[in-house]
């Protein structure tokens, strides 16, 4: 892997419980995120993916632990050290028509970063807004227009105008194509992608869309409960995944080659609730192949391969491994 641009360590998030307990959303996260790769992120709804990339932003404050990017530690930083440091650090969100100021010129939009967090001067800006405007296929034009005269597509360009603005190095994409047809979907995937190329942007790409995320991610990792359970390359993942609830996910998705059928392997039952969590493998009440080690022995992520990591006792390419 190429030299680590943001680096999580022992992360955690916890969010107030019903009587007065806590619900833990993130739990000891350690991520390596390399300069210039797209890390595809992938789990069910209410795993834990949108609070590891805003954690990640400090959009949401970590509970514990730590957050390396160009040797500080972001959960340490504080008033101007850390609105300098923001601007190397932005996001796309899900719904790009509520993440704009509805109020607001296109151009005023795009511009705000530039002028909060680089400094630039009025006349600056509005010269690198008309770039931005006409890298994200809009022209200089749509700057005179508010967000509400645009279509999805269009309004999810503008989301990206606006994060690219401060002249980041490092991009969460939150669910950014989720809410978009899929010829748009295309479109703004395609753009991400040269964007990445073109740019040496870094990105945290969070999906539900494990087909969305084979088209653009260079690595893939799998939450589970707030943990990361499973991290391979984006080849070896969608070859064979080494985890039972990376292999459920794989086997989900639709398969249009011709040939044998995919073995569908369902998954069964509902996420267990993070208040309070199963003893052992939190996976281990839905998984089929559970034996009593997984009741009793939380598994740590381990390296099975080089650049392959997995949480599980009996990974599904080494079960035959005595897993003491």
């Amino acid at each position: 892997m190429s030299e680590v641009l943001l680096s999580a360590r022992g992360l955690r998030v916890d969010y107030p419980g019903r009587a007065g307990g806590r619900v833990r959303a993130l739990r000891d996260v350690d991520l390596d995120i390399a300069q210039g790769e797209t890390l595809g992120l992938v789990g069910e709804s209410g795993c834990g993916k949108s609070t590891l990339g805003r954690a990640l932003l400090r959009v949401v404050e970590p509970s514990a632990g730590r957050i390396d990017f160009l040797g500080a530690d972001l959960t340490r930083l504080r008033g101007r050290r850390l609105r300098r440091t923001r601007a190397e650090l932005q996001m796309v969100f899900q719904d790009p028509f509520g993440s704009l100021n509805p109020r607001r010129k296109v151009a005023e939009i795009v511009a705000e970063p530039m002028l909060r967090a680089r400094g630039a001067s009025r006349a600056e800006a509005e010269r690198a807004v008309a770039g931005l405007l006409d890298l994200v296929g809009l022209g200089a034009e749509a700057g005179g227009r508010k967000p509400h005269e645009f279509s999805g597509g269009q309004r999810q360009r503008i989301g990206i105008a606006r994060a690219l603005a401060s002249s980041p190095r490092f991009v969460v994409a939150d669910e950014a194509v989720s809410a978009l047809d899929v010829s748009i979907q295309a479109q703004v995937l395609n753009l991400l992608s040269d964007l990445v190329r073109d740019r040496g942007l870094t990105m945290l790409f969070i999906s539900h869309d494990l087909g969305v995320v084979r088209h653009i991610a260079d690595r893939v990792a799998v939450m589970y409960l707030g943990e990361i359970i499973e991290i391979a390359s984006r080849d070896a993942f969608f070859t064979g995944p080494a985890h039972p609830y990376s292999g459920a996910l794989l086997a989900g998705v639709p398969v249009l080659r011709p040939g044998p059928p995919r073995e569908r392997q369902l998954l069964e039952g509902e996420l267990p609730d993070p208040a309070n969590p199963p003893a052992g493998c939190l996976f281990r009440t839905r998984c089929p192949f559970a034996t009593d080690i997984c009741g009793t022995r939380h598994p740590e992520l381990r390296e099975i391969a080089p650049g392959r990591s997995v949480r599980c006792h009996l990974p599904l390419d080494t079960a035959s491994e005595d897993p003491h």
